[in-house]
């Protein structure tokens, strides 16, 4: 293990990302789609804010199944929108972050995912999965 590896080596590059007037129905779409807990949320690009599936069921129970439910969760997602749900304070690392800083920062922070910016521009994300799927790929080697 490099004490000194970059974040980017092990970032996620091929974004699953919000726009920011996106509504929270694509939100749970994306989440459920590519099987994913958080999203970057962009305007033109640079990041404002996160939103974790944990942040969308807090504003509806979500995901049992039939078809009434999804219709309730319809029209309680249209009861917000994505800036009232989302995370604003957002901490952001460049994709020549150590790693072992990532995962100091994760450890201390209240989060589960980092974006991952360079020249104010998002290029990648980083979760706790990333990060243990690493220190899991160290010992093997």
């Amino acid at each position: 293990m490099k004490a000194l590896d970059p974040v980017s080596r092990i970032m996620t590059s091929n974004l699953v990302k919000l726009n920011y007037d996106d509504q929270l129905t694509k939100a749970e779409d994306l989440f459920k789609k590519h099987k994913i807990r958080h999203l970057p949320v962009v305007r033109a690009n640079q990041v404002i804010g996160m939103l974790s599936y944990t942040d969308l069921q807090k504003v509806c129970f979500a995901d049992q199944g039939d078809d009434a439910e999804t219709n309730i969760e319809t029209v309680v997602y249209n009861a917000f929108t994505l800036e009232q749900v989302m995370s604003k304070q957002v901490l952001t690392v460049f994709p020549w972050t150590p790693i072992k800083e990532v995962a100091i920062l994760l450890s201390e922070a209240n989060f589960n995912a980092l974006p991952v910016v360079e020249h104010d521009k998002l290029v990648g994300i980083v979760t706790t999965i990333d990060l243990l799927k690493y220190y899991i790929s160290q010992y093997e080697e």
